[in-house]
């Protein structure tokens, strides 16, 4: 298998790729050490069955620029296909703020196609392809070099096998008249909210037992303060100080040094110098705020006045549906969607699109009392009332 260490390697190959209707893409990389990923090896193939249709990217060699890949990205008349493609796609939009044009993802095509909810790679190749993937490479240190021979497999077979699975789900997908489906499912992957952590918005990560407003206020302040300085300086957030401890610092909002020296949960590293003075601040930023300016938690469906057997009602619908159309249960709605459901909110993704057609409508006879469920041998059906 051929590995690309130059800029002018790439854009030779992806010249020969936009003649071509599709091309396969995987990414290794790393994070454990920094706050944005890594990217240390790409793997792309185009359909064929040549040696050189697959190749590896090198992009850590000192001659390699990614701006031909991005130029392949940028032409529409070539399906991007990527497996689990989330990770993937942040790192090219933190990278040179661009996704893949147009997308497809297997794992989402493979829930609408009836192999169940974020079906990983392997299964498809094996139950597809009917080959096997060699695991054991999956958590080398991708960042050496050199790459072993073990590893330069690995690599390439998560695209060279990915040709067949799109293949097969394409054909699967218009048989059923259903590739709007992953068009819509995938467009989610590709808003640039996902991947741009806002400092200021950080703190709706963080779970807390409480939602006092000011104890809310210093988790805001101390969650943008981590996130400001995890992101300037590209270090992974638990490195400046975990939740748990964040959690901590909002209840006992220290105000000195001495103060955080009495910590538990705080790391050594934290309790001097910019974190701990950053700490501080926070804490004397929310003291000195005004208390119309804290946080509010929205509503959660725990406030709802939800029907628990109508609730329990929208699940026995939604499996028989998930059943019914081979779409993984996930994919159409969640337990909290459906506790919102029967607590009477209507603003919902199952109420909208192709998740309106397989489940929404019948569940909203169900709600409305206009239609009950029976149960016929192993199979649930709806009947009018």
């Amino acid at each position: 298998m051929k590995t690309l260490t130059t800029e002018a390697e790439l854009d030779a190959f992806c010249t020969m790729a936009q003649m071509h209707p599709f091309v396969t893409i995987d990414t290794e990389f790393l994070r454990e050490r920094t706050y944005y990923s890594k990217l240390c090896l790409l793997q792309i193939a185009v359909p064929g069955t040549c040696v050189d249709d697959a190749v590896l990217v090198d992009p850590l060699s000192p001659d390699m620029g990614l701006e031909p890949l991005y130029r392949l990205f940028r032409d529409t008349s070539v399906v991007k296909v990527f497996h689990a493609a989330r990770q993937d796609l942040e790192i090219f939009w933190n990278d040179a703020k661009i996704f893949p044009t147009p997308l497809f993802d297997t794992q989402v095509a493979a829930m609408v196609c009836g192999f169940g909810e974020q079906v990983g790679y392997e299964t498809l190749v094996r139950k597809i392809v009917k080959e096997q993937v060699d695991k054991s490479s999956r958590f080398t240190d991708w960042s050496r070099r050199p790459l072993t021979d073990a590893q330069k497999t690995y690599a390439i077979e998560d695209v060279t096998h990915l040709r067949g699975v799109y293949l097969f789900l394409k054909a699967a997908l218009e048989r059923t008249d259903r590739e709007a489906w992953v068009v819509e499912e995938t467009q989610s992957l590709t808003d640039p909210a996902i991947y741009d952590v806002v400092p200021s918005e950080a703190w709706r990560r963080i779970k807390t037992r409480t939602s006092s407003n000011k104890f809310l206020a210093y988790v805001r302040e101390l969650a943008a303060f981590r996130e400001q300085y995890a992101q300037t300086r590209n270090v992974p957030r638990n490195r400046v100080y975990k939740d748990d401890a964040m959690v901590e610092l909002a209840s006992t909002k220290p105000i000195t040094h001495e103060d955080l020296s009495k910590s538990r949960l705080l790391l050594r590293e934290a309790r001097k110098g910019e974190i701990s003075d950053g700490i501080l601040n926070a804490i004397k930023t929310v003291n000195a705020m005004d208390p119309e300016t804290f946080p509010k938690l929205p509503k959660s469906n725990d406030k709802l006045q939800v029907n628990p057997a109508l609730a329990d009602l929208l699940r026995v619908l939604l499996k028989a549906k998930s059943e019914g159309s081979d779409v993984a249960q996930k994919m159409i709605a969640n337990t909290s969607e459906l506790d919102a459901l029967a607590g009477g909110q209507r603003d919902l993704p199952s109420l909208k699109g192709w998740r309106m057609d397989v489940f929404g409508s019948d569940a909203l006879r169900l709600c409305e009392g206009r239609v009950g469920l029976a149960v016929k041998g192993n199979k649930v059906k709806l009947f009018e009332l």
